[in-house]
């Protein structure tokens, strides 16, 4: 597939994501939907960017070109379209977005009539409808089944209603001071209005976009500063999002990020203690360290690991009948309450055990030593295949006979490799990974 990342389509606005690749992705969208439509009706949303008004009048237009009706919500967060998606009925929801990557960029999110991310062999049904300009010609409608569009501003609280359902109703977070990083991006509304109104002291930082400052130097890309204000202002504990929230990171009350693995074993934990934890174990992908492997043995339960993306731990969690799951970058799933991450539903089950516990943040999100682990992105000019390049086994055997784990891989989004080396000593793992990246460079020049 050429169209299609990790994560919808994504790349820089007005060059791979123009209105013209938009208008005709979203007839494509529309074709493959309207087989089995029910409502005639796709939802749209998206998030801060500037470049977020050109695609979505795009998609606009390409959606009532094949005769669907279109729902505009303006931003909102990426779980917020997914809910609400199949809340009103849609036949298909849209988001536009490009994450936590800079405002240069953006993309375009596609979830189907029950809030579920599109799998592989969809995004190639329509990947083809795309490339068909047959179809395409055929498919634009005339007079009066051409679609319409209406643009709705009052649904945000039927999201904040929601979410603040996924906490518990005999809690409070009464007391707490909590700061949380929008990064100025579709979060930047809901999830103050959620901590406030139950009960917490609200510091907000990152909530005032512009068009261009999403994650710039801000939510969860950037959570040195969301540490300093937890600091500066003896917060409880932080929150950062990222620009569609969909990611959570947090930052305990010694201004010390969380780490992801362990917030989700943690949370794991709790869920079976609540007798809610389904599948006696979760899912987390092939890059969370092997001290989350250990700390969940250690207390009955297994995980199983998937490969990169939060869309590709909800697939393996519907294939084992688990509701919890995630990445430990911050994608976490609580599958009785979203359909993919969610920052803000993650962020309130967090919190909810932290008041359980009555421990500091630091203490309570801290239940284990995780192995050293090194990760070193890597620009490449050209993604080669694997099986191309020479020498790759061989560097692959050295790593595993000093008895590391290793996962090389390219990013779905952006012109990187990714490596990850993980074992227990740092020094020896230090050496090894100056040896990788001198390998791939070498290997990718």
């Amino acid at each position: 597939m050429t169209l299609f990342g990790t994560d919808g389509v994504r790349g820089k606005a007005g060059k791979k994501v123009t209105a013209a690749n938009a208008m005709r992705l979203a007839m494509a969208t529309g074709i493959h939907f309207k087989k089995h439509a029910r409502t005639n009706k796709i939802l749209v949303g998206k998030d801060t960017r500037r470049s977020g008004y050109m695609i979505e009048n795009a998609i606009v237009s390409g959606l009532t070109a094949v005769g669907f009706d279109v729902i505009q919500i303006g931003p909102m967060p990426t779980p917020a379209i997914a809910f609400l998606t199949a809340n009103m009925r849609c036949d298909a929801g849209i988001m536009i977005s490009a994450s936590h990557n800079p405002y240069e960029d953006n993309g375009i999110k596609f979830f189907d009539w029950f809030g579920n991310k599109l799998n592989r062999e969809k995004e190639e049904q329509i990947e083809a409808i795309y490339n068909d300009d047959a179809q395409i010609e055929a498919a634009q409608v005339t007079g009066k089944a051409i679609g319409k569009s209406k643009r709705i501003d009052d649904v945000v609280g039927r999201y904040i209603v929601h979410i603040k359902n996924s906490f518990p109703e005999d809690a409070t977070l009464w007391g707490k001071r909590i700061v949380i990083d929008c990064a100025n991006g579709a979060g930047y509304i809901v999830g103050p209005t959620i901590l406030q109104e139950l009960g917490a002291e609200v510091v907000v930082i990152g909530d005032k976009p512009d068009g261009f400052n999403i994650n710039e130097g801000c939510g969860a890309m950037h959570p040195e500063n969301l540490a300093k204000v937890v600091l500066d202002k003896r917060a409880d504990i932080g929150i950062a999002l990222d620009g569609d929230a969909d990611r959570l990171v947090m930052v305990d009350e010694k201004g010390e990020v969380i780490d992801g693995d362990k917030l989700m074993g943690v949370l794991a934990v709790h869920l079976q203690e609540q007798g809610l934890l389904k599948g006696s174990g979760m899912v987390a992908t092939v890059m969370s360290n092997q001290g989350l492997d250990e700390y969940l043995t250690a207390h009955g339960l297994k995980l199983l690991r998937s490969a990169v993306g939060d869309k590709n731990v909800v697939e393996m969690m519907q294939e084992h009948g688990m509701n919890f799951g995630g990445e430990q970058s911050g994608h976490i799933i609580f599958a009785d309450y979203a359909k993919t991450g969610d920052g803000l539903t993650s962020a309130l089950q967090a919190l909810a055990y932290l008041v359980k516990s009555g421990k500091k943040a630091s203490e309570a999100f801290n239940p284990y030593e995780s192995y050293p682990q090194q990760l070193v992105n890597l620009r490449v000019e050209e993604k080669r295949p694997f099986e191309e390049i020479e020498g790759l086994d061989e560097i692959k055997a050295k790593v595993e006979a000093e008895g590391m784990r290793h996962l090389f891989r390219y990013s779905g989004t952006e012109n990187k490799i990714r490596l990850l080396l993980e074992g227990k000593d740092e020094a020896a793992l230090e050496a090894m990974m100056e040896e990788c990246v001198a390998f791939f460079k070498g290997a990718l020049a």
